[in-house]
């Protein structure tokens, strides 16, 4: 569904837990996540430090749809 979004032209950020997937797939902007049963939080940090970590993967994917890539490219945090 990404490669088809991007074609229509509309940047597509895939926020995913196994890059090596979102690779064979073909999306262009990949930000790694943190863990299949929980992709955007960890759920053993305190509130704090577990909305800190949401917001870095948020603004790096924020970072990747703003970005022009040629190609697959995986925004490590």
């Amino acid at each position: 569904m990404v490669k088809e979004i991007e074609r229509a032209g509309l940047p597509v950020v895939h926020i995913c837990t196994v890059v090596p997937i979102s690779l064979t797939v073909g999306a262009n902007r990949i930000v790694p996540a943190i863990a299949i049963p929980y992709p955007l939080g960890n759920p053993s940090l305190d509130a704090a430090e577990e909305k800190q970590v949401r917001r870095g993967i948020v603004e790096k994917a924020l970072e990747a749809l703003t970005t022009e890539v040629e190609g697959q490219t995986v925004f490590e945090g």
